[in-house]
């Protein structure tokens, strides 16, 4: 019974997320092609419509798994190769027991373990597949021993490094009380339908979609060794853990049975390319941005806009939260060679991409933060070409803001959240109708800034005249002239009348000369006017209003040309608006706008800080990534940020760069000041932090700037309440 209900809950997951307005986000993932293939090992094959991990669970009965063993390569030349480097081989013993937090055999569950006619070992779980992590695969191939937890989503159970890792840095870190309430969780003991009794089985699933290459002369414990050293990886496995921990109580879903939202996407990532011989090795910044996209076929032309959906329905008394998204991408990158050669590589190097995750089950707390592992799809570029790339992307812990619903059939009026995720461009080569994987064309460590605002049919501009409002932007700009890399902050006002926005900014810039010399230019002022317009958007009821706009310098843009600054939305009520900016005369970046408040700034409170900075030397490129670190307002005027990193650095003239590591600095005393119109600053010695809260008290937009020793800091960081049951 146990596994029955729960494949029922998850087609209804993977049913309802579907729901919303027809051009939202899982409408335009259905536009794009799907070949993923149920049957497969994760061998060398490659597909859009899978996150990474194929999947070997063909011809099995319901309650039985089959058993992957994939070693690495350090520890035998046998077996067939798979990605990131390990060998699958048919394991010498395999045992199931259940286990505690001391990861103790506490006897064997009801089973039966067959081998299957092609050498795979498969076991049946007489009383139904476990859910929760008291159920442990145990699998040796000669001195090698490794283990895996049974409850997995695809039911082929993965017995490897990162399964093993999983094992040992999960249960290991609980007390019997926090073990007890997991299990009551997966049990139901208290008479309530939980949600998080899913964890397992999708954490399981989710840890084999990371892309981290094993070396080849490592063995188990230099494998685990490399596991822990990405910080990503590491961080991703420990808030999952944590997450497992809340109890049926905070499982909530959202007011409205739908809502789709206008998404703005901005990501910054640093990394190494191998894609052309003659600069094989190089560092590279890069810049992602949210792009409308058009799609023709034998149907006629549709359109997809960046967006999320949110899905909330009650499954079984269960409260169930879904989301998935689909955003489609345009990429510049800039190429640092040894010796200071610059290369600008634009969007006309790639087919437009898609960053799009895969639909699923997510935690909606006290109505104020949305939780979830998040896995995202590979997607293909090229594919009719000479060259066709695959994209991956790692999975992440999302822990996003939602605002408080206005009433019970409006969902949030907007979903904020800043995460990171690594990735590979990776070669491929058609055979058959399959792709198979070549070489690695590009390592990519990204953090990304995500805007999602609530649609609203039927809006209009002039909701937003005669209001005041604070900005801050990022924005980047590449070139191969005398100044290869500009990175630039505005912090300002806004005054929109008539769909003209008069403005005060000051920005200020950290740039790195063909030299390779890093200068901090004075700091500028912006006062010209801009033009504010509705962006119509083509759905396939008509051409509506939805809450999308245009950023113009002077004239106001027609619906389908690119607007001078950049493209944007607004949230219903137009208390926060933000713009993807996309070849203006600022750069490629992302601009945000609050409605101004009266409301004094918070003078208590914890506050989850995440975004971005770029940090630049002589010698040194640096992504810093704050991932979910911690603000704490102390007083009316002190403030302490408990800062969490994390950080890829590309050493120019070694040319390599770092894996993600964490950075876990002292914790830094701020002086902090409230200046008037809801615009705040905190400072400690060099660090400045600088920008904006809203009327409801609940998020800061800051702008970052610091210099530590040579090392120039320039970036945008987002601070939003967290909830006390989250709080440390």
């Amino acid at each position: 019974m146990r596994f029955t209900f729960g494949l029922l809950l998850y087609s209804t997951l993977l049913i309802t997320a579907g729901c919303g307005s027809g051009e939202d986000a899982i409408e335009g993932a259905r536009s794009q092609p799907n070949d993923f293939v149920g049957n497969k090992n994760p061998v060398e094959d490659f597909s859009t419509g899978s996150t990474g991990d194929s999947s070997n669970a063909g011809g099995l009965a319901s309650n039985e798994v089959r058993i992957t063993m994939e070693v690495p390569d350090g520890v035998t030349s046998e077996g067939e190769t798979t990605r990131r480097n390990l060998r699958i081989v048919q394991p010498d013993r395999v045992s199931v027991y259940y286990t505690n937090p001391a990861l103790q055999n506490l006897g064997e569950p009801p089973v039966s373990i067959r081998t299957d006619s092609e050498g795979f070992t498969i076991i049946e779980f007489t009383n139904g597949l476990p859910l929760g992590p008291d159920v442990i695969i145990d699998a040796s191939y000669g001195n090698t021993r490794m283990r895996a937890l049974a409850a997995d989503a695809d039911r082929d159970v993965k017995v490897n490094p990162f399964s093993e890792y999983l094992v040992r840095n999960t249960l290991s870190r609980y007390t019997a009380d926090e073990f007890q309430t997991i299990m009551d969780c997966v049990a139901d003991n208290n008479g309530e339908l939980c949600l998080n009794k899913y964890v397992w089985s999708t954490l399981a699933d989710q840890v084999h979609d990371f892309e981290i290459d094993i070396p080849s002369n490592v063995g188990l414990s230099g494998a685990l060794d490399v596991l822990e050293s990405r910080a990503d990886f590491s961080r991703y496995v420990s808030a999952m853990a944590g997450y497992a921990v809340l109890d049926e109580t905070s499982s909530g879903k959202i007011s409205a049975s739908s809502a789709d939202y206008n998404t703005v996407f901005l990501g910054i990532e640093l990394g190494q390319t191998f894609l052309e011989s003659t600069l094989s090795g190089s560092g590279q910044w890069g810049v992602r941005t949210a792009q409308e996209e058009q799609l023709t076929d034998e149907n006629g032309t549709g359109y997809v806009y960046p967006a999320l959906t949110l899905t909330s329905f009650d499954a079984f008394d269960i409260r169930v939260t879904s989301l998935a998204n689909d955003i489609p991408y345009d990429r510049e990158v800039l190429i640092h060679q040894a010796g200071n050669e610059f290369f600008v590589r634009g969007s006309d190097q790639w087919e437009r991409n898609t960053h799009s995750s895969s639909p699923g089950a997510a935690t909606l707390l006290e109505d104020t933060r949305l939780l979830a592992g998040r896995a995202l799809f590979q997607s293909i570029t090229g594919r009719d070409s000479s060259r066709i790339i695959g994209w991956t992307r790692n999975p992440y812990y999302l822990d996003a803001l939602t605002s408080a619903p206005l009433d019970e059939t409006t969902g949030p009026d907007r979903v904020i959240s800043s995460y990171f995720s690594a990735g590979k461009a990776i070669e491929l080569e058609a055979e058959g109708d399959q792709l198979q994987r070549l070489t690695t064309l590009e390592d990519q460590y990204l953090s990304v800034l995500e805007v999602n605002l609530l649609r609203k049919e039927g809006f209009e501009s002039t909701t937003l005249n005669g209001r005041n409002y604070n900005t801050v932007y990022l924005a980047t700009r590449f070139s191969e002239q005398t100044t290869p890399l500009t990175v630039e902050t505005g912090l300002g006002q806004w005054q929109i009348d008539g769909g003209t926005i008069s403005q005060s900014q000051t920005y200020t810039a950290v740039q790195r000369n063909n030299s390779g010399t890093v200068t901090t230019p004075a700091t500028g002022t912006r006062t010209e006017s801009w033009t504010l317009s509705n962006r119509t958007s083509r759905l396939s009821k008509g051409d509506l209003d939805i809450g999308r706009l245009n950023l113009d310098i002077t004239t106001a843009s027609s619906d389908l040309a690119q607007p001078d600054i950049g493209i944007g939305a607004s949230t219903p009520d137009g208390t926060l608006m933000a713009f993807n900016l996309e070849d203006s005369p600022l750069g490629d970046g992302i601009l945000i706008a609050s409605e101004q408040t009266a409301n004094s700034a918070p003078v208590t409170g914890q506050f989850r800080f995440q975004g971005v900075a770029l940090a630049l030397t002589a010698d040194t490129n640096r992504l810093r990534h704050f991932d979910n670190a911690l603000l704490t307002i102390d007083s009316s005027s002190a403030a302490t940020l408990s800062s969490v990193a994390l950080t890829s650095t590309h050493f120019v003239d070694k040319g390599t760069v770092t894996t993600p590591t964490l950075e876990s600095p002292p914790d830094t005393s701020l002086t902090y000041r409230q200046l008037g119109a809801g615009q705040v600053q905190f400072t400690a010695g060099n660090l400045t932090l600088e920008g904006f809260y809203t009327a409801s008290q609940d998020q800061f937009f800051l702008r970052l700037r610091s210099t530590q020793g040579n090392e120039e800091q320039i970036g945008l960081v987002i601070a939003t309440r967290t909830p006390s049951s989250l709080q440390p």
